[in-house]
């Protein structure tokens, strides 16, 4: 369908569908509109045709759009319901959480079951669409309806018969006699088996799927039948259920290969057969066998199994039941004894329980394969619809239907007698009269050409000719014809057309068929038992259907409620179905068939070859186009009807019926009929919509050109079919309005060459394909060249015509845009794609633009292309169909770029023009001569390879050029030296591309002379290719220059580019350096926002800095006033514009406000205000502060770094409106007009400034600010990398460093203060000498406390000695200091050598930290003495990446840093307290260890042992303490030392002890009168007079600080004096030492 006209073509409409769930469903897809008014063939139009993308469904509206288009793309994904937003649930808006589990989820989401999808457009759709809906989803192996059910569950369903007719394929059975030989039969009468498929009660097995595998066999499951493992299939059926499809299963020949030897139709009942009995019934008795899935059966079920049986020829049960069986079920049904129970033939029960699908479609591929082909029935669709009608189901074939087929049989009475006779008996008109006439008037043209004069013989022959024409009388088969057209009912004429084509087809369909396939029907006839009307109705329809044509009618019709049923009672039904019912005469029908077939071998056909007399629509088109022809061959011979057929013809190529404009069996063009043809269309459409394009399908007979056409556009011409009419049709397309106006035109004119090449290469079959295809190709704008694989065997002759036909029309000064299009990459299609790709380039070359006709060739793997029936589509049929539609539409968008489209007035112009010319031969290249165009391909072919060879020195040329720029300094990049060298450059490039040229030149010549074939034409061919040469080195002179200019602009941006980019880095880093050493004052952490405003700093710093190359500028005064214009127009202030002329001049200092700029009451209002002053002041205070916004405005915008936009004037006139209508004042407009262009005036100024500072390289400029935003990027990281290191190196400093450097100084800094010590003290060395020293400073300070502390606690006593010395050592020594530096420049050392060790493997990468740390902590491990823990490195603290050199030089600059610190800290004075509490080892401490001796005291007198080996057995003290030194009890001679000292003497032992033992001289006595058992000590000793003196010194204060009475003191004690008391204690230790 061309032109979308009124769908109203019938009276009846439908009624409106009754709300119900169906309805619902119907509604959420957005079809309720078409329960009345259905979808045509020419929805269509929208929905494929001019349609150049394949988008998903976005809601469950667009699904039926989106599954009609993707079925005529064949996709496999055509039936898919899923949409890309979230759906509501179709028909129920409460779903269930099963239902949304199951049917939604990812991306894309479910809304609705995919059967109810394509029942919803089947029942949207009229009785044509649906058949092209069918055609469409058998070639995608889709399963189709059978039983429609209806909108209205109370309503019949109905049986679709019709859309069957239109479904044709090709199969080879498994008969040893026909195993090679191809049948062919449409689905509604062939007659084979079929088995249908129906379910009982519930089971958990998916029949569809089953099905899927049996039908597939040992390939990958097919989809033919949609199934709840797909995407939506479990979700609720609500459309669907009752409806019953069919699959069509056909044989490829291959036994290992084939699942059954015969075509086989399988149909599937939805839902439970228990509620669709009607459905089931027929089933039951229109099928060869019927399979029943039998799940958990109630009693219900078993009373419709038994009836099943009843009805059924043959019944298979599919035991699918549960184990464990319900409440309601009828347990043990399905047993062992069902087959005797039903009484049903061994093995008719299958055992399906526990079995996957694919096990069971095996075990019933078995069983069915036991009764194919012989024990079954083969029936036909047909057939099966007398069945539905006796159900009361509504058959799709209505009176109008039948109507239409009985006017067809009617015309083609006679037809039987033969094609060739009753084409000459009823169309007369194109046999050998109108041939004849052709050749005269050819003769006639060439003659008139040479300027002869026409003899007088061939005038009486013409005369004769004419005469006999004019004798002519309309035949009955025309007059049905026309008649059958011109009737108002559209519906009845589609049906009439269609009818016509499917009739028509029978008869090659015959020829082709095997002979076993005819005595099968016949079988089948008598197997069914029709009545001789019904028999004769069914040869009618027997036809091999063609495709019909889908743009017949644009409308949706309704043929009644089925008023006249095909058998009117019901005695009828039973008459007409009884026989075919009846199993006894059923019973042999296979045996027979296969008998029959086995006799009638020898008159099998041999394998399809064109026939001349095949009739075809397309014949009685041309002879309807001469009846009128005939007219004006004899003016006044027409009647009224013969006078309105182009406006008939026009009616019909409106609706998408091609017209023929070239007769190709008698190669002759009726003008005068195609004028008025024309004309009438011209007549009936818009005077302003006739603009048209023309594309033109040309390939050889088989290269099905027709169908190339219908896959992209949807429209169908004659030559779908093999043996139609040979000639060249055309059909027009209205273009949409939203394409009109990108394709500039308003038609597309699509033609097709049908018979090109078909004949035998005689010289009459030479020259009508040479004219065919020099008119198909003169018309076109653009030619489209169908190649295929099948040609290759007559490549050399089809080339030939092809290449000729090129030559003629390139001779006339046109060429049409080719496009090329391969169905097989095969070898010999791709090298003739290609060859003729090279000379439709070459002859193109006047355009002045290549690369607009330079097409890649398209590969397309077309569905016609399989080899077998059962072969899938390939995947990627629908995105090739798809990018060539979109290569052909950009192609019909550049026609506007070579001329403007023409009227259909022009085209018949151009078409008598081009057919003149034809008739004629007004061309150099004869339609005889065929050596000439293979040798200017040969010519072409070697031009090509001297291109190249050429291209390719030019290449190298500038490759070589290209290294000379690149090589040019940034010191050179001056302008006037870089234009220098492009100068030089160029002058190059122009000789190089001369000379090649030249050469080429040279070579054709040769070539010219050399060749006979094209010396004769080198004055025709010599302009084409010297053009082509001359076109070439216009387009390489200025392509090289091109790229010249392109490598300098390039090198110089790229040279800017790295210079901006490095002065851009070594500001960034100086400002990263500064950024990085605030954060160390700060330790703040910057915000992005703040990094922002530091890079817009640097930013604009660089731009102004930057030394950009200048360029043109533009006049910013120009570009202001015309801002400004546009505003005061659009303010209504056009009296104004001449105050715009100041624009540009120079202007006073400030603004001024006079009277003009109030109104006249205004003025006379404030007169006596002193002369208006406060008005004037107060308006002259508003243009203050608008001015003083003004430069507030001019300041920002100068500060951004960018240049000036026309956007600045708009926001500033806006801003001064904006502020004028704040401030209430009666002022006039005057005013603001002044204010405006006052402020204007100065901002072209400003703005002037601001655009020259940016009037520099703009494309760098772009590029730079357009890379601003990375550069920002790569700041910020920069800085957070850096300072994320730094941070990082810093806790790595402080957390771990540091505490090792501490450690590393520290920890041998206490023994390093003793051995200073010791060394300059000699009472330091030893316990004795230390005990001695503290004896001796006790005798001279004389001082009874500091005695009493001594005995009393000497071991503290003698720390705080050791304490106050080392704190004094501290204080006032000079090298402790020097020994921290030194230590510290040690540390730091080994610590900066095991980094540097780690940085030796890793310098520049990007590296781990942890495990490098963890290197270098290895390494201090072994070079220093120091305890090292690894617990600061856990944590995510330390687990970063980056360059492992910056972290180093971080942690180097840091390192320093602490150096630096420690070493000003080491350097200060030093506070010895805090010094020695830092210390990991405590001097005093370590000393006191040391000095202190043995731990043991005295048992006696409690006074210490003073033996230094602290591994001595037997301790002694050297200077024992009398008895008044310590505490005593008076009462007992134990002694209770308040130091609350313990020994291990056992007190018990010691009070146990005789007195009498004791020593006369208690002082000289231990006070408990012996020795612990577990220590041995020394005899004991009296007193040295040391202690003796010291008792007599203090008796009274001991005694009065014990409390207790002095100690009896010998006499001669008291002369003991302090010299004495010193020399005994030097006595005591110098013995001791010896």
């Amino acid at each position: 369908m061309s032109v979308k006209l009124s769908r109203k073509l019938s009276s009846k409409k439908k009624q409106n569908p009754k709300a119900s769930p169906q309805a619902d469903v119907l509604s959420s897809l957005g079809l309720e509109a078409f329960g009345t008014t259905q979808l045509d063939p020419a929805s269509m139009l929208d929905i494929n045709t001019w349609t150049l993308e394949n988008p998903a469904p976005k809601e469950p509206k667009n699904l039926p759009n989106a599954f009609l288009h993707r079925l005529w793309l064949l996709s496999s994904d055509a039936r898919s319901p899923c949409c890309t937003s979230p759906p509501v649930d179709v028909g129920n808006e409460k779903n269930s959480a099963e239902e949304t589990i199951n049917g939604f989820g990812g991306d894309k989401e479910c809304a609705i079951n995919p059967l109810d999808l394509v029942t919803a457009v089947f029942m949207s759709s009229n009785t044509f669409l649906q058949q092209e809906i069918t055609e469409h989803m058998v070639q995608c192996q889709f399963a189709v309806p059978l039983v429609l059910p209806n909108v209205d569950p109370e309503e019949p369903s109905s049986f679709l018969l019709w859309p069957l007719r239109g479904v044709m394929n090709k199969w080879k059975s498994h008969f040893l006699d026909q195993i090679s030989k191809v049948q062919e039969g449409n689905l509604a009468t062939t007659c084979m088996p079929l088995i249908s498929c129906v379910k009982l009660g519930h089971c958990s097995v998916s029949k569809s799927q089953v099905l899927n595998h049996l039908m597939s066999g040992l390939k990958l499951p097919g989809e033919t039948f949609l199934h709840r493992g797909m995407a939506g299939g479990q979700l609720p059926r609500r459309l669907s259920n009752g409806l019953v499809e069919i699959g069509w299963y056909l044989p490829t020949g291959e036994t290992d290969r084939d699942i059954f030897p015969v075509p086989v139709v399988i149909s599937n009942l939805r839902g439970d057969a228990g509620a669709h009995e009607k459905c089931l019934n027929l089933l039951c008795q229109a099928s060869s066998a019927v399979v029943v899935f039998c799940g958990n059966l109630r009693e219900k079920d078993k009373q419709l199994l038994a009836l099943c049986r009843n009805t059924a020829r043959d019944l298979i049960l599919i035991d699918v039941s549960d184990n464990i069986k319900n409440e309601n079920s009828v347990v043990g049904f399905i047993d062992q004894n069902l087959e005797e129970h039903l009484g049903l033939p061994q093995g008719s029960v299958v055992q399906g329980q526990n079995l996957s699908e694919e096990e069971l479609a095996n075990r019933l591929c078995d069983v069915l394969k036991v009764v194919l082909p012989d024990k079954l029935r083969h029936v036909t669709l047909e057939a099966a619809a007398q069945i539905a009608l006796k159900l009361d189901l509504i058959v799709d074939e209505g009176p109008i239907c039948k109507k239409a087929m009985a006017t067809v049989d009617e015309m083609l009475k006679g037809l039987d007698e033969g094609s060739e006779q009753f084409r000459e008996k009823e169309l007369p008109l194109q046999g050998p009269l109108w041939i004849k006439l052709a050749e005269i008037e050819k003769n006639e043209r060439k003659l008139r050409k040479e300027g002869k004069e026409n003899d007088l013989e061939r005038h009486n022959k013409k005369k004769d000719v004419l005469l006999e024409l004019s004798s002519y009388k309309m035949t009955k088969a025309m007059k049905i014809f026309t008649d059958a057209l011109f009737t108002t009912d559209k519906v009845e004429r589609t049906y009439f057309l269609r009818w016509m084509k499917l009739k028509l087809h029978l008869m090659q369909t015959r020829k082709q068929n095997t002979s076993e396939n005819l005595h099968t029907n016949m079988q089948a006839e008598k197997t069914n038992g029709l009545l001789e009307k019904t028999a004769e109705e069914e040869d009618v329809a027997n036809d091999d259907l063609e495709d019909s044509d889908s743009f017949c009618t644009d409308s949706t019709f309704e043929e009644g409620e089925n008023e006249e049923p095909l058998v009117n009672t019901d005695q009828d039904l039973e008459e007409l179905n009884e026989p075919e019912l009846s199993p006894d005469k059923l019973d042999s029908t296979p045996q027979e068939t296969k008998t029959s077939s086995e006799n009638h071998v020898e008159t099998c056909p041999l394998p399809y070859e064109p026939e001349r007399f095949v009739l075809g629509l397309e014949h009685f088109l041309r002879e309807m186009g001469l009846i009128f022809e005939l007219t004006h061959i004899s003016p006044g011979s027409g009647s009224q009807n013969v006078l309105r057929l182009p406006s008939l013809a026009a009616d019909l190529l409106l609706y998408g019926i091609p017209l023929e404009i070239m007769d190709g069996d008698a190669s002759n063009i009726p003008l005068c009929w195609l004028g008025c043809v024309f004309a009438e269309l011209k007549r009936r459409l818009p005077q302003d919509k006739l603009k048209t394009r023309v594309m033109t399908m040309l390939g050889v007979h088989d290269a099905k050109n027709a169908k190339v056409l219908s896959v992209l556009f949807g429209i169908h011409f004659a030559g779908e079919w093999k043996g139609s009419a040979r000639g060249v049709y055309v059909v027009a397309l209205c273009v949409p309005i939203d394409l009109r106006e990108e394709m500039e035109c308003d038609f597309l004119l699509l033609i097709d060459v049908e018979g090109f090449c078909s004949m035998s290469l005689d010289h009459k079959s030479c020259i009508k394909d040479n004219e065919m295809a020099t008119v198909a190709t003169g018309l076109s704008d653009i030619l489209m060249l169908n190649i295929t694989s099948n040609a290759s065997s007559e490549f050399e002759s089809n080339f030939a015509v092809i290449v000729s036909a090129l030559l003629r029309i390139r001779e006339c000064g046109s060429m049409p845009i080719c496009q090329f299009l391969v169905q097989e990459e095969g070898i010999n299609t791709i090298l003739q794609a290609s060859q003729l790709k090279r000379v439709s380039q070459i002859l193109q070359t006047e355009t002045g633009d290549t690369k607009m006709h330079s097409h890649a060739i398209s590969t397309v793997h077309l569905p016609w292309c399989i080899t077998s029936p059962c072969e899938p589509v390939n995947s990627h049929y629908s995105n090739m169909v798809m990018t060539l539609k979109q290569k052909l539409f950009r192609t019909l968008k550049k026609c506007s770029t070579k001329s403007e489209a023409s009227g259909l007035a022009e085209f018949t112009g151009h078409l008598c023009a081009v057919w003149d010319a034809v008739k004629a031969e007004s061309f150099s290249v004869s339609l005889q001569d065929t050596r000439t165009a293979l040798a200017f391909s040969m010519l072409c072919t070697e031009l090509s390879q001297w291109e190249s060879c050429f291209l390719e020195h030019v290449e190298s040329w500038l490759k070589e050029a290209k290294k000379r720029i690149l090589t040019t300094k940034a010191k050179t990049l001056e302008t006037a030296v870089q234009n220098d060298l492009l100068n030089e450059l160029r002058n190059e490039a122009t000789e190089t591309v001369d000379t090649g040229v030249k050469e080429l030149k040279s070579k054709i010549e040769d070539y010219l002379m050399k060749d006979d074939h094209l010396k004769t034409y080198s004055d025709t061919f010599r302009p084409i290719l010297m053009g082509k040469l001359d076109n070439l080195q216009d387009q390489t002179q200025k392509e090289v220059i091109q790229k010249l200019e392109t490598l300098k602009e390039n090198h110089c941006s790229s040279t800017q580019l790295k210079n901006f980019e490095t002065l851009l880095e070594k500001e960034q880093e100086s400002k990263l350096h500064e950024l990085l050493e605030n954060s160390k004052t700060s330790k703040a952490l910057l915000q992005d926002s703040e990094l922002e405003e530091e890079f817009e700093g640097v930013w604009s710093k660089i731009l102004s800095d930057f030394d950009f190359r200048p360029s043109e500028t533009d006049d910013i005064t120009a570009r202001v006033t015309g801002i400004l214009k546009e505003n005061l127009i659009s303010r209504g202030l056009q009296k104004h514009i001449k105050k715009l002329e100041v624009m540009g001049q120079n202007q006073p200092s400030g603004f001024q406000v006079y009277d003009e700029h109030f109104g006249y009451r205004s003025r006379l209002k404030h007169m006596f205000e002193d002369n208006n002053r406060y008005q004037r002041i107060e308006a002259q205070q508003l243009a203050c502060n608008i001015i003083d916004g003004y430069n507030q405005f001019v300041a920002d915008k100068s500060s951004i770094p960018s240049d000036f936009s026309d956007s600045y004037i708009t926001e500033l006139l806006e801003n001064v409106e904006k502020m004028l209508k704040e401030k209430s004042m009666e002022i006039r407009s005057a005013f603001e007009v002044d204010l405006k262009v006052y402020l204007c005036n100065a901002a072209c100024k400003d703005f002037q400034k601001l655009h020259d500072r940016y009037a520099k390289d703009t494309e760098l400029l772009t590029c730079i600010n357009t890379s601003k935003t990375a550069y920002l990027a790569e700041f910020i990281y920069q800085f957070r990398k850096r300072d994320q290191c730094r941070r990082v190196a810093q806790e790595f400093i402080s957390m771990v460093v540091k505490p090792i450097v501490f450690d590393y100084i520290y920890r041998p800094l206490g023994m390093y203060i003793v051995e200073q010590i010791q060394g300059k003290a000699q009472e330091y060395r030893s316990p004795l000498a230390f005990y001695q020293s503290l004896l001796e400073e006790l005798m001279k300070e004389d001082h009874f406390e500091s005695f009493l502390r001594f005995v009393l606690n000497s071991d503290d006593f003698r720390q705080k000695k050791i304490k106050q010395t080392v704190v004094a050592h501290v204080s006032e020594s000079n090298s402790l200091n020097k020994w921290r530096q030194q230590r510290l420049g040690e540390i730091v050392g080994k610590v900066a050598s095991a980094v540097s060790q780690t940085e030796e493997s890793n310098n520049g990468l990007l590296s781990d930290v942890k495990p490098l740390l963890e290197r270098v902590y290895l390494t201090l491990e072994k070079d220093i003495d120091v305890d090292i823990s690894r617990a600061s490195l856990d944590g995510p603290l330390f687990n970063i990446t980056t360059e492992w050199d910056r972290f180093v030089t971080c942690l180097m600059e840091l390192l320093a840093a602490m150096r630096l610190d420690l070493s000003q800290e080491f350097s200060q004075t030093v506070d010895a307290t805090h010094l020695l509490q830092s210390l990991p080892v405590q001097p005093q401490d370590y000393l006191f260890d040391k000095l202190r001796g043995c731990e043991k005291h005295c048992p006696a007198c409690k006074a210490p042992c003073e033996v230094e080996d602290r591994m001595h057995d037997v301790h002694k003290a050297l200077l024992h303490w009398p008895k008044g030194v310590l505490p005593h009890d008076p009462c007992s001679l134990s002694s209770n030392s308040p130091e609350n000292m313990t020994h291990d003497n056992n007190h018990e032992n010691m009070d146990n002890q005789d007195s009498s033992s004791a020593s006369p001289d208690p002082h000289s006595l231990p006070p408990n009168g012996s020795f612990s058992h577990e220590d041995s000590w020394e005899s004991c000793m009296m007193p040295i007079a040391y202690w003796r003196y010291v008792l007599v010194r203090f008796n009274d204060s001991f005694a009065r600080e014990y409390k207790q009475n002095p100690t009896e003191i010998p006499e001669e004690w008291s002369k003991i004096t302090q010299e004495d008391a010193m020399g005994s204690l030097k006595e005591v230790f110098i013995s001791e030492q010896c």
